[in-house]
């Protein structure tokens, strides 16, 4: 059973939309309606891409890292975000913190409902 703080194997595609390679992503929240849509992000060792104050790194030492299934200190980029079905799913490598996905979600619905005003 699938459910949001899980992290999946997903096939992010590329940008060019080929088949990429198969990678860690986090269930943030089933999609409302009939089907079993997923809205996920993706999870990536490539720690340069991190946007401070912004994506979440989840670090070796981190209380949670030996439950999410990550095998290197990776960052959780919010920003990438992706609608699946849930049959595209593969697998579950673990979970994260209840309170790591607080902030994550608090992240996010601040940056969707930003108005730009500063």
């Amino acid at each position: 059973m699938k459910e949001p703080g899980q992290i999946v194997l997903f096939r992010f595609p590329r940008a060019d939309l080929s088949e990429g390679k198969l990678r860690p992503a986090l269930l943030l929240r089933e999609v409302p309606g009939r089907y079993e849509d997923w809205l996920i992000c993706m999870i990536s060792p490539q720690l340069h891409q991190r946007i401070k104050g912004f994506d979440e790194l989840v670090e070796e030492d981190d209380e949670d890292f030996a439950r999410s299934g990550l095998k290197v200190t990776s960052v959780i980029r919010i920003g990438r975000l992706a609608v699946v079905e849930g049959e595209m799913l593969e697998g579950r490598t673990g979970t994260i913190s209840p309170e790591r996905m607080k902030r994550i979600r608090k992240r996010l619905a601040e940056w969707i409902s930003d108005s730009g005003e500063r």
